[in-house]
């Protein structure tokens, strides 16, 4: 399909690393007719002055960034010919940008929200994500992720509002349903599936937002993070942590989504996938 805008998510644990598969994989869908408009990464890795913003520019991209020196950090990345004219530089094409949870204090940068414009004229919120990992449900850092969930779900109660053309991509670190995990009885009592998180994914969903993919029927053990112990990709021993959550009015303009599983199948891949929603806007 050609006349829908595509929008994605991808963890490339790392951008410094992984910079040649996610331009691959950004030419390779516009040479099978499915460009990709504009991309959500997480984990980039790095400060903001090391991001490669000039292969992106070679390549067609205009790229927003809220980086940090060896961990987190999330990017927006919009394809050029899909903006509308009067986004012609990053000033234009990202619009009341926000970088991490107003009012949350926090040296971790995972939240990038902007308005864009794409050639359909009517505006989109975007945020970019990286969700705390929690660790283990008896931690601090689980804690810390339960209090960072808890400031994410009242700003955007308030993005919402002003934004109904909203979309929340990116690694939710949650696996929301047991069909979203290779082996729930394995999983009992672990983060990324307890009780506590799949109830503030619950809470997202409450909102207003919608799970892209279970939109659509998809095939079973479908994920889209595997970890690189144990053959864990070959094995299919994965979980479904990536999510594209749509706003109600989006929500009606979503025509597909899906789990793009080809890089990681590369050398050197990241252990995320991209995860993918179109939209006929």
């Amino acid at each position: 399909m050609t006349d829908v805008n595509r929008i994605a998510a991808w963890n490339v644990n790392s951008i410094k690393v992984r910079l040649p598969q996610v331009l691959r994989w950004l030419s390779d869908q516009e040479k099978a007719n499915a460009p990709i408009d504009a991309l959500c990464l997480q984990e980039l890795k790095l400060t903001d002055d090391k991001f490669p913003h000039a292969e992106f520019h070679s390549a067609g991209y205009l790229c927003l960034t809220a980086g940090q020196k060896t961990y987190n950090g999330v990017a927006i990345i919009l394809r050029k010919t899909a903006l509308a004219p009067i986004a012609a530089d990053t000033d234009t094409a990202f619009l009341k940008a926000v970088r991490n949870i107003p009012g949350f204090e926090d040296e971790q940068q995972r939240i990038l929200a902007a308005t864009v414009c794409f050639k359909s004229k009517q505006p989109i919120r975007l945020i970019s994500a990286y969700f705390p990992n929690g660790q283990d449900p008896n931690s601090d850092k689980f804690i810390y992720k339960l209090a960072w969930l808890k400031a994410l779900h009242t700003w955007l109660a308030s993005e919402l509002a002003d934004h109904p053309r909203l979309a929340l991509l990116g690694d939710f670190n949650i696996a929301p349903e047991d069909s979203d995990v290779h082996d729930p009885a394995k999983w009992v009592g672990q983060n990324l599936v307890s009780p506590e998180e799949r109830a503030a994914f619950a809470d997202l969903i409450k909102l207003g937002l919608h799970d892209s993919f279970r939109l659509f029927e998809q095939p079973p053990k479908t994920f889209s993070w595997w970890d690189y112990r144990m053959m864990g990709f070959r094995r299919n021993a994965g979980l479904r942590i990536d999510h594209v959550l749509l706003s109600d009015s989006l929500k009606e303009l979503c025509v597909g989504s899906r789990v793009d599983k080809e890089p990681r199948t590369w050398e050197q891949p990241s252990d995320h996938a991209p995860v993918i929603a179109e939209l006929r806007l």
